[in-house]
């Protein structure tokens, strides 16, 4: 096993996180610009990025940063740290599961507008609460 301190599992930690937000970002991007070409003319489908923007920002402060703290507290709590323990073990599996299940859902959304759409709300909504929560790893003091 590889050894670590607190300090590089809360850097590994905020570093994943804020990967996360990244692809997350710039999938929703990708998928509005996919929507937009299926239908230039939609004036509207600004609203799904602001939807997605404000439920994110609503997650990354009341259910997110629940998460960052608790995490935190966790890696503080470790006794003899290990590289692999920045998150628990069930959240590999759970990111694993909705790497699959994004990718699955994107590819079914390609040619469907509304589908785009929802998927446009879903990934802006999750990345920016990723986002929106990742101030949590540099305001809790060191470990």
């Amino acid at each position: 096993m590889i050894s670590a301190s607190r300090s590089t599992l809360k850097t590994v930690s905020g570093i994943v996180w804020f990967s996360g937000a990244a692809v997350l970002l710039a999938k929703g991007v990708s998928l509005f610009t996919a929507a937009i070409a299926l239908r230039p003319d939609e004036s509207w489908s600004w609203l799904a990025v602001a939807a997605g923007a404000l439920i994110g920002a609503v997650k990354g402060q009341f259910l997110f940063s629940g998460f960052c703290r608790k995490n935190l507290a966790r890696i503080a709590a470790l006794s003899e740290p290990q590289l692999w323990q920045a998150f628990r073990p069930g959240f590999y599996v759970f990111l694993m599961a909705m790497v699959l299940l994004g990718a699955t859902l994107s590819s079914l959304a390609v040619g469907s507008y509304p589908a785009l759409m929802a998927m446009v709300v879903l990934d802006i909504s999750l990345g920016v609460a990723l986002l929106g929560s990742l101030r949590v790893f540099w305001q809790q003091p060191a470990v």
